[in-house]
């Protein structure tokens, strides 16, 4: 099993927009089983809170409907038990090395990494431009499954000699 971790600032818009359309994408894929998937926030500051309504409005634009999330800020022990620690931009970054202590780094990626070219995926809390998160998330989040597929493809039952 392969635990992996979303996170933004708040933990309402593009870390929950990003373990929704991921777990979408892994059960789609034949993967969900084989993962654990959830998103947390750097900061405290919507502790408790449902996601945004303009991003829970964006994923049902896309099918994504039902989603029952709460947002949660992230501890040391989520990320020692995440094999992927995902972040949305370096200003995430920079809060996860800090509160880390620099440790962890192997398993530590901005979202957007797995992209060419990279990006960072902007707060659409701020620039108002869910459609816009929401498309980059999803681009991030198939690069990155793509990634897992090729990587772990024996945990998830492939035989990478059969299966291109």
């Amino acid at each position: 099993m392969l635990n992996i971790s979303f996170i933004c600032l708040g933990n309402i818009c593009r870390s929950p927009m990003a373990e929704a359309i991921f777990k979408k994408m892994a059960e789609e894929r034949g993967i969900s089983s084989s993962l654990n998937i959830k998103s947390f926030a750097t900061s405290d500051y919507e502790e408790g809170n449902p996601v945004y309504p303009p991003a829970a409005r964006t994923m049902a634009q896309h099918g994504i409907v039902g989603f029952s999330h709460r947002s949660r800020q992230v501890t040391l022990a989520d990320i020692k038990n995440s094999d992927y620690v995902l972040l949305m931009d370096h200003m995430n970054m920079t809060d996860v090395v800090r509160f880390t202590g620099g440790m962890y780094g192997d398993r530590i990626f901005l979202l957007g990494h797995f992209l060419t070219p990279q990006i960072e995926i902007a707060d659409p809390y701020y620039t108002r431009d869910f459609e816009g998160a929401y498309r980059e998330i999803y681009a991030s989040c198939s690069a990155f499954a793509d990634y897992l597929m090729e990587k772990h493809a024996e945990a998830f039952g492939y035989d990478k000699r059969h299966n291109p």
